[in-house]
């Protein structure tokens, strides 16, 4: 297909996961002549699902569980519904624990209350007091904001100061999440699960150490009516329906496409320079999904960057952690010991499994920020095929485990082949404490998808960092990294920029409007704005 570029296109976005897929839509259909081009053969990045472990059982390699994806402005506004579905579960997070007992989080405040008390009735109080409060911070601000350029840090406090609700959100923002989740409960499995919610992607700590969360991620630990969704048939259907979408719209794809250079001509990006000597031209813009040190370093060069934006460059963090993701496909779906305690927690989307205490899961943190292998086996998993029976063949089923790990742990005198096979082993192993039937008997086959493979793959995920960048409050919300950079004409529109890594959509989506709007073109949809949201709460109250 690359050997049929045209010499020249309204805009060339660079890199086909799904922020470009959401960019190139948008545009597309506003009536530019879009190009998308990768690298790789497929499409989607980290909307990633294979057959690795034996025909017909599909594991999603990277990208999961997907937050609120199908009331988000970019699905709706692109009619997505009609080409992918998503299936929210009712129960939403379990931990089992050795005891034989289980805490289960599912949509029913009442219920959810109810699993709760069964550990602490003061905890169940506590938390439903601030249930009340999350979900109207978060239908109120965090998702308005979510979807929408940030605003300068000094306007926006102003704006929430107006308000009850603004000074509050203010408020648990400049607090630790940690000390919050600490401070607020007194069971340490109610603890553990409520960390185990507030995380990123419900494994590690990275967010809840964090000094502040000025995105909020504490609310949603709180909040039951939004929440994680599983696509159904597997993660690459929405690359696949953003694709399609792009496609109707009238873009073109590109795969296989080695750019060498972002052109930039009269100190403006004016198109992209192939690795085989072509260029193809960008009448109007070119914007980058990629990460930010191979989009400023590799295809712009320094010596082309003002002083403060390298310095900038420079100061940019990466996670500081990998993940080391073992797949299954089995003859049965997991059945937990703990279900004669809670049955629904054979049927959570996401599980916490291995940490019962709160010494325990610190214990992994710190082997990891040692370098260390983790002592303590503590990973996330999920019935995925329960849920979504299309990802297994009729009867059959499959899951998974994410296990953090650091990118280059100490293997003493091993090498790293035989490490992947004998973790894998500890994996399981610890899953069976909680699941007697996890036998090897009922594996059918098993994959291991560790940083050393992902990296390659990937390229984009620098140093095993699947979010393309660290989610510290000093990168985050109004000190994000995108969309206008400073070479005219070219925009950011991958993670580095709000609301940052995982899917969410977010930094295709709000670029889409702000190159709009710089184009003058006539928007055919309404791109969020959170001053207008954040200025409704002050008129409302």
């Amino acid at each position: 297909m690359s050997k049929a570029l045209e010499q020249a296109y309204d805009g060339i976005v660079i890199g086909a996961g799904h922020h470009g897929l959401i960019l190139g839509s948008y545009l597309a259909k506003a009536g530019l002549r879009i190009l998308l081009v990768d690298r790789r053969l497929q499409y989607g990045g980290g909307l990633c699902t294979r057959e690795v472990t034996a025909p017909g059982f599909y594991h999603n390699l990277h990208s999961i569980n997907h937050f609120h994806i199908s009331e988000t402005p970019w699905f709706k506004d692109l009619g997505l519904d009609a080409r992918v579905t998503y299936i929210t579960p009712r129960y939403e997070f379990g931990q089992a624990h050795r005891d034989g007992t289980a805490l289960v989080f599912g949509r029913d405040r009442e219920e959810t209350i109810a699993n709760v008390a069964r550990f602490s009735r003061r905890d169940a109080e506590t938390f439903r007091d601030w249930n009340r409060r999350a979900e109207d911070i978060t239908a109120r601000i965090l998702i308005p904001e979510r979807y929408a350029e940030p605003l300068p840090q000094a306007e926006r406090e102003a704006l929430l100061n107006k308000t009850a609700i603004g000074r509050d959100f203010l408020a648990i923002s400049r607090r630790q999440p940690l000390d919050v989740v600490d401070e607020l409960f007194e069971n340490d499995h109610v603890k553990l699960l409520f960390l185990f919610k507030v995380s990123l992607f419900g494994t590690w700590l990275t967010d809840t150490l964090s000094k502040t969360s000025p995105m909020g991620s504490v609310i949603r630990a709180f909040d039951l009516e939004t929440g994680y969704q599983l696509c159904q048939g597997g993660s690459f259907n929405l690359a696949r329906g953003l694709m399609e979408t792009f496609i109707a719209a009238g873009g073109t794809f590109a795969p296989q496409v080695a750019v060498d250079r972002i052109l930039i001509e009269g100190g403006r990006a004016r198109g992209i320079v192939l690795a085989d000597g072509r260029t193809v031209r960008a009448r109007q813009f070119v914007a980058s999904t990629l990460d930010v040190h191979q989009t400023f370093e590799n295809l712009i060069g320094r010596a082309q960057l003002p002083a403060a934006f390298a310095a900038k460059l420079d100061n940019f963090r990466y996670t500081g952690w990998t993940l080391f993701g073992l797949h299954l496909a089995l003859h049965e779906a997991p059945q937990f010991a703990a279900a004669t305690f809670d049955p629904n927690i054979n049927r959570s989307l996401k599980w916490s499994i291995g940490a019962d205490t709160m010494e325990e899961l610190f214990s992994a943190h710190e082997d990891v920020k040692a370098n260390r292998v983790p002592r303590v086996v503590q990973f996330g998993s999920g019935p995925l095929s329960v849920i979504d029976p299309t990802q297994a063949p009729p009867g059959k089923h499959t899951t998974y485990c994410w296990h953090v790990m650091p990118l280059e742990p100490d293997l003493g005198a091993r090498n790293f082949e035989d490490f992947k096979r004998e973790f894998a082993d500890k994996i399981i192993e610890t899953y069976a404490r909680y699941c007697p039937n996890l036998t090897r008997r009922n594996i059918i086959g098993q994959y291991v998808y560790t940083a050393k493979e992902y990296t390659a793959e990937l390229i984009n995920m620098r140093h095993g960092d699947i979010f393309m960048g660290a989610f510290n409050a000093e990168q985050v919300m109004y000190n994000h990294f995108g969309y206008r950079t400073p070479i005219p004409n070219l925009y950011m529109a991958g993670s580095a920029g709000h609301p940052g890594g995982a899917i969410s959509g977010g930094s295709g989506y709000i670029t889409a409007g702000i190159i709009a709007r710089d184009l003058g073109l006539k928007l055919w949809w309404q791109p969020a704005d959170a001053g207008a949201a954040l200025g409704a709460l002050a008129e409302a109250a």
